[in-house]
């Protein structure tokens, strides 16, 4: 029996640049290279989403009630979009101004004890063993403290690096549906998930009923957990800022919620969940699990991605305590001024000083090619491959190593093997893992240059979006993924517009790194290599085929039933479309299905051949042979 192929047939969610579906936050990264018509279209999604217009019908109004045309409202409010996008000044707190504690001595000189009174409520259970207590009136203590103590006072510190790729000002996950506790990345999993599977214009139910209920698998994680108040962050602050822990924040803090949540709340399902992480490489482990399990007909459905609320005064001092984010005080040195350039915080392949952290949520909806022909899913793209290595013994847990020698290498092989030398040489590009660090801009270049040389290939393209959107950590590759798709659909590769030129030690004899958008529609795309680095050596490289090239081979494959097929596709199209309209409306329909009745236990019937459980249009089944018959 011939290999399933995994067929990318829905993809959503949200970063720095907009929403992923329908291509809106790659049409925001490549603005300047669309026709008016496509840009007006991008400004006014993106002023929806950011609040500033609402929709009613084909006219728009303010935040005031005045009715606007599209094009007024991309003449009034497309700088407050363009500034409002892509990395800037963090505004989800103030950098400048981070609420904190400092710990301070108090009475060295035991033989002066100090005084003061507070509230005796205000008492710790357990009071230092050097007070003495008094009771005063109106329910106050004074307090006498004999010897040398610490006390933690108010102190606001500043960050080192303000800049970070968030999700567009005005935008909130938590507007859009009941996220009553639900820490910020576990909305942003909801909302990510909700819209690529709206974005795949077949409903869900209908995809469930086509397959047997363990033949749909949830591949999803955060990589640092949920930090935010209602997770861990507020879990492990609590007692020392004097509160008390949540029953929520321990079980919500974990960092396999998001696959929890799209099982239970988005799809309801029984199947397969899975939540693996590998750093910054994360969105392409669950990747690789989901294409394993569609290519050994495990699986016939995969939902993967992953969601980062990684923007947080912690997660940033702790980056910037390892000089890998790029820190104010280093962009004026680069630059030579005293005014640090937020917008270009990202510099991949230039003259860096360090990442932009950021915060993204991205998901991907995966078929077998024959359930994908037989529901009339549209499809976007194929992901044959990923490869994983680890890079054997290191010098230090961020220092790059060979595996990504071993992951890159295999993945060009395989394209090969698929698409033929010539695909790979002339029809293909890379989305390198481009992190804006020094050491990132020669390793990885030096990395590529060898392989392309290797393969004899030259002026290969290589691209770099976290100069756009930063580095979202566990979403990393997904933003890459999701831009792949947007140059399969816009033959257009996104220039790294943040830096005037190469750095002089970037290895690029062989390679081609455009500063400007590169329209490549005379060539056009087969085949995208995402490429990903993550701390600890997590090295993972994707093989992406363009949607075109694989039309090509499911015409080849199914003969003349290609064309029912592509008959069928187009009533999907249209119903994309429909939602497609709806979320630029900022209509974004997130699915939540908490306080749905429940599966009933007593319903389900077990017998020797499977399940049958209560609500699914199909039974699990069991497989009945022996993989080991002639061991025995």
């Amino acid at each position: 029996m011939s290999n399933a192929l995994p067929v990318i047939v829905g993809f959503g969610g949200y970063n720095a640049a907009g929403r992923s579906s329908s291509h809106q936050a790659f049409r925001r990264m490549i603005i300047e290279s669309l026709s008016a018509a496509e840009q007006t279209k991008t400004v006014v999604g993106l002023a929806c989403l950011m609040g500033q217009v609402s929709r009613e019908g084909e006219q728009y109004r303010d935040q005031q009630g005045t009715q606007l045309s599209a094009a007024e409202v991309d003449q009034r409010f497309r700088q407050a979009v363009i500034d409002g996008t892509l990395i800037r000044k963090i505004e989800l707190f103030d950098p400048a101004k981070v609420p904190g504690h400092k710990k301070i001595s108090l009475n060295d000189d035991a033989a002066q004890p100090i005084y003061f009174t507070m509230l005796k409520r205000d008492l710790p259970t357990v009071p230092p063993q050097d007070w003495s207590i008094e009771d005063l009136q109106n329910g106050t203590v004074q307090v006498t403290a004999s010897g040398a103590s610490q006390y933690l006072v108010e102190s606001h510190y500043e960050l080192a690096a303000k800049a970070a790729g968030q999700l567009p000002s005005g935008f909130d996950p938590a507007d859009h549906y009941n996220s009553r506790f639900h820490p910020r990345s576990l909305q942003m999993a909801l909302l990510g998930a909700s819209d690529a599977l709206h974005s795949i214009g077949i409903p869900w139910e209908k995809i469930a009923n086509a397959v047997n209920p363990d033949e749909v698998g949830v591949y999803s994680s955060s990589v640092l957990s949920q930090m935010t108040e209602e997770g861990f962050g507020g879990l492990l602050q609590a007692r020392l800022r004097g509160g008390r822990t949540t029953a929520k924040q321990l079980p919500l803090g974990l960092n396999s919620m998001p696959a929890d949540f799209i099982n239970a709340y988005v799809l309801g399902s029984v199947g397969h969940t899975e939540a693996i992480t590998g750093a910054c490489a994360t969105f392409l482990y669950v990747l690789q699990a989901a294409v394993r399990d569609i290519r050994s007909g495990r699986r016939r459905v995969a939902v993967l991605g992953n969601a980062e609320a990684s923007v947080t005064p912690e997660i940033s001092e702790g980056f910037s305590n390892m000089s890998a984010l790029g820190s104010d005080e280093n962009l004026c040195k680069l630059d030579g001024t005293d005014t640090p350039d937020w917008r270009r915080a990202s510099r991949p392949f230039g003259e860096n000083c360090g990442f932009a952290l950021s915060e993204a949520t991205q998901y991907m909806v995966l078929m077998d090619d024959a359930l994908a022909i037989e529901l009339g899913a549209d499809i976007h793209g194929a992901v044959p491959e990923v490869f994983i290595n680890a890079d054997g013994v290191k010098k230090s847990i961020s220092a790059p190593g060979v595996g990504n020698y071993i992951s890159f290498s295999k993945a060009v092989a395989s394209a090969i093997n698929i698409v033929g030398e010539e695909g790979v040489k002339k029809h293909s590009f890379v989305h390198a893992h481009g992190s804006s660090t020094p050491a990132n801009r020669t390793t990885e270049s030096h990395l590529i240059e060898r392989i392309a040389e290797a393969f004899d290939i030259n002026d290969w393209p290589v691209t770099a979006i976290k100069s756009y959107v930063g580095h979202s950590l566990s979403s990393a590759s997904g933003d890459q993924m999701i831009s792949a798709l947007g140059t399969f659909k816009y033959q257009i590769i996104p220039g790294i517009k943040t830096i005037a030129e190469v750095a002089s030690d970037v290895s690029q004899q062989r390679l081609r790194f455009p500063l400007q958008d590169l329209d490549v529609s005379a060539s056009g795309m087969q085949v995208a290599f995402v490429n990903s680095k993550g701390f600890g050596g997590n090295n993972a490289t994707a093989v992406v085929l363009s949607p075109n090239k694989v039309d090509e081979m499911l015409a080849q494959r199914y003969g003349a039933s290609f064309a029912d097929y592509q008959a069928q596709r187009e009533t999907t199209r249209a119903a994309a479309e429909q939602y497609a309209v709806r979320a630029d409306a900022a209509q974004l329909d997130v699915i939540y299905r908490f306080g749905e009745p429940l599966i009933d236990e007593e319903g389900v019937t077990i017998t020797t051949e499977g399940l049958h459980i209560p609500g699914f249009a199909r039974d699990v089944t069991f497989d009945l042979e022996n993989p080991w018959q002639d061991m025995q």
